[in-house]
Parts: C-alpha cells; structure tokens; sequence
C-alpha cells in the first residue's frame, strides 16, 4: 500500500465507470456524509460474495444512517453487473478493468496471477474522503465484521455531527434561535433536510 494512505489522509478522488457504465467520482458518491468503500477482489471469489452479501444484509442500515457504501473492483463492465445482481445490491459498484486503482494504490495481489486482483481492502471515510479506518482483507479475518463497522461508524459520526448528542452545551439554544446548519443532513438522493421539532420529519 502507498505510504501516505493511512488513517488522518485523503483517499484518492477516482473516477470510474459504475454498472450501467456513468462515470462516477468517490466525491460524488460520497456527497457531504461518511462513506464504507470496499476495494474488492471481484466476482469470481466466494469470499467476495460471502462479504460483500453481509453488506447487502446491513444496506438498509446505512441508507437511514445517512452513510454511503461503495464497491470497486477490477471487474469488467459484464461481470461487475452480474456481481451485482447475484448479490442483490443496490448500491454503486465501480467497474476498473484498467486497474488504475490497483497499481496507484500498489496494492497488486501478486500471489494471484490468473486474475491479478487487487488485495481487498476496506476503508472507512469521513466527509471529503479522509480516512478513518483501513481493513487488510487479503485474509478473511482481516476484514472489518458489521459489527466493527457500526463501532467506527459511531466514531466518525461522534467525530463530526455537532449534533450527535442533542444534550450537548448550546444545541437547544441554536435550534430555538433559528440556526439550523449544525442539524443539516445530506441525502444526495433529496435536497437538504433537518428534522422538525413541531410537525412530521425526518428522523435519524
């Protein structure tokens, strides 16, 4: 792995096409929220599908949390589709043939020469790509269990939602006052939302 992708740094902004073949950027996936980003082995590995499948389990999680999932892998465009849809996901998967990733990143899995794929790795993201957790998956166990996930993803969101404890000093008095961008959310799919404190909102 290249020496400045460590916990605290950018992860690189990468554009590539996703499965219905749109070019697509980390950033733009990501928008304003934290982001789970699975660099993958691809869809030829059972232990891809077991992995992955668990994230298809925990995906509706994610969408009420406000936190995105993203997966690249050096599929072609025909096999990261059926990738995909043996899965079941629904989610941007990002097809990188080309391997761009693979060798930016220096993470080629030599001992694999049939289909040099990548080494799997699982990051965990902050808004603007910062990196708050690395997984190692090129064994099994070095990947992150949902479980581990949930625990990083309190972090990021303890790390940057002034609004993750409403007890805390101040909040009551800016939401009274009118000042709503500490309650901010961004949905990508919808404009931006706040919950409403005297008629039917969106909740967290």
């Amino acid at each position: 792995m290249r020496s400045d992708i460590r916990e605290g740094e950018k992860f690189p902004d990468y554009e590539l096409a996703d499965q219905s073949g749109r070019r697509r950027s980390l950033s733009e996936l990501q928008g304003g929220n934290p982001m789970v980003l699975h660099l993958s082995r691809g869809g030829f590995d059972p232990k891809e599908h077991q992995f992955v499948g668990q994230l298809v389990d925990v995906y509706p999680e994610f969408r009420n949390a406000y936190t995105r999932l993203a997966l690249i892998s050096t599929d072609n465009q025909l096999n990261i589709n059926e990738f995909r849809d043996a899965l079941g996901a629904t989610w941007p998967f990002l097809s990188d043939p080309d391997r761009v990733v693979q060798k930016d990143l220096d993470i080629e899995e030599f001992t694999d020469e049939p289909h040099d794929p990548m080494i799997p790795h699982t990051f965990v993201l902050e808004p603007g790509l910062k990196i708050f957790k690395i997984y190692n998956g090129y064994w099994y166990w070095g990947r992150p269990t949902m479980a581990e996930l949930h625990v990083d993803l309190r972090g990021v969101f303890k790390k940057i939602r002034p609004d993750f404890d409403l007890a805390a000093p101040g909040l009551r008095e800016a939401w009274e006052r009118g000042d709503r961008d500490q309650f901010l959310v961004d949905t990508l799919e919808e404009p931006i939302r706040y919950t409403e404190g005297k008629s039917i909102g969106i909740k967290r």
